[in-house]
């Protein structure tokens, strides 16, 4: 398998709906709750290129560009976009479903590296 095809089969996308249990007091997602739903899909991501032990050791610049409304449905996008001897980057897109119109847009994107480790917890090479 070329290194094109292992990026493409190891996109990840999740969907989840936005009730109001994880949004503020502004009825908008949680940045927090954001970032945790990136980091679980980049980690997703990682795994699914890499198929070894991955852990997350940076987030870099995350741009919250829209607040995301409870009620709402949010796609997680994740791609592999650099890849080290034992780091891997994985960008992750936040895209805003309304639920009964047919309109989505950009609500957040930010960039996690992964490092795959062995079975002592140390940096080991991607393979």
């Amino acid at each position: 398998m070329t290194l094109e095809e292992k990026i493409n089969n190891s996109k990840t996308t999740i969907f989840k709906a936005v009730f109001p249990n994880t949004t503020n007091h502004y009825d908008t997602l949680f940045g927090g709750t954001a970032m945790q739903l990136m980091d679980e899909t980049a980690f997703i991501t990682a795994t699914r290129f890499s198929r070894q032990p991955m852990v997350t050791v940076s987030s870099d610049r995350i741009d919250f560009k829209k607040p995301i409304p409870a009620g709402t449905i949010v796609e997680l996008a994740g791609r592999v976009t650099y890849l080290g001897n034992t780091s891997i980057k994985v960008r992750v897109d936040i895209f805003i479903e309304q639920m009964y119109e047919d309109r989505r847009e950009k609500a957040v994107s930010g960039e996690f590296t992964f490092v795959a480790i062995d079975e002592n917890k140390k940096p080991t090479q991607i393979l």
